[in-house]
């Protein structure tokens, strides 16, 4: 089989192709014949500062596909699913840049009838959006229609990828979603992910903003950046919740102590691998039902443009989520979509 492995870590030039057999599964693995890989930060960044326990890797934690071969313990009926896989290349040297992969059964999920770019697009996004939307000690435990009614949450940054996941996850869940952006362009892709009001923080007071739809303050903040805490702090309602699932380089955040005790607030940093398994298990279930019931989408006209490159430009894809390209960036790991 065709492969993208590094031996060592650095910029995207230690990607290479490689010819490999294809794996076989262990006691509790699948075996996925591999269609699409979505392509995170977490890669690049594993890439150039991650470890090699097995002295190689290949990348990428997400990705859609079909089960061609179980291992033992598990069900043999499984064979021929269209599947979607998370976290693939956590601790493990086989992630989902490649023609196969083999991972845990629990981490491919049915895909259904839909797209495999759509099930590429899932995993570590739409599972941090999740953990966001639920962390908070007033946020419910489990997302599906009606569990964020009379609920509102400000997405910071909606036109990333996870940014759109929480606005999609958010509208299904039928909470009123306000959202950031840097960009008349970037306000109509939060938009189509069904933000009910768009901020461009660049021209507008997003504070004043924000207050005129939720005077009381907002219940959730997904947040992409340590720069927005003195923002975040002004427009938190009583035991409302900063999720803050990445850090553009502020590094450090200053907190007003009595502000936030009076709301009985809480700062929770995320991050998907490290996670409590039981909310990550119930993430996977909630985003499946999300994908049966239409809830989710993708493409432009969901607010998530799509960049495909084929296996062998890895590295190019690599470098464009570096470099910050907005929407998503998939691999062909096939050309049999």
């Amino acid at each position: 089989m065709k492969a993208i492995v590094y031996e060592r870590t650095g910029d995207a030039t230690v990607l290479r192709p490689v010819d490999r057999p294809v794996p076989e599964p262990g006691a509790g693995e699948v075996l996925v014949r591999m269609a699409v890989a979505g392509v995170n930060p977490t890669d690049w960044k594993a890439r150039r500062h991650g470890q090699l326990p097995a002295g190689w890797q290949t990348p990428g934690q997400d990705g859609a596909g079909v089960i061609e071969a179980v291992g033992e313990g598990v069900d043999r009926s499984l064979i021929g699913e269209r599947v979607w896989v998370w976290e693939a290349a956590w601790q493990r040297p086989w992630g989902t840049t490649a023609e196969y992969t083999v991972l845990p059964a629990r981490q491919a999920v049915r895909l259904g009838a839909v797209s495999f770019d759509l099930g590429a697009c899932l995993g570590i996004p739409f599972l941090t959006a999740h953990r966001c939307l639920t962390a908070g000690e007033y946020l419910p435990d489990a997302l599906h229609a009606g569990a964020l009614a009379d609920h509102t949450v400000l997405v910071q940054g909606g036109a990333g990828a996870v940014g759109n996941a929480a606005i999609q996850l958010a509208r299904w869940a039928d909470a009123c979603v306000i959202a950031t952006v840097s960009s008349a362009e970037k306000g109509k892709l939060a938009a189509a992910a069904g933000a009910d009001l768009v901020v461009n923080y660049r021209e507008q007071d997003v504070v004043a903003e924000v207050r005129k739809i939720a005077p009381e303050g907002v219940h959730a903040i997904v947040e992409v950046s340590t720069r927005n805490s003195d923002t975040d702090v002004q427009l938190l309602r009583t035991g409302g919740a900063v999720c803050v699932y990445a850090d553009d380089g502020g590094g450090e955040v200053a907190l007003p102590v009595r502000p936030l005790m009076a709301l009985n607030a809480r700062w929770q940093f995320v991050l998907v691998y490290t996670a409590p398994k039981a909310a990550k298990a119930q993430a996977v279930v909630d985003v499946a039902a999300a994908v049966e019931q239409g809830g989710v989408r993708v493409g432009e006209e969901a607010g998530l443009p799509l960049h495909h490159y084929p296996l062998t430009a890895a590295g190019a894809a690599h470098q464009a989520v570096e470099e910050g390209t907005v929407g998503k960036v998939l691999i062909n790991t096939t050309d049999d979509r």
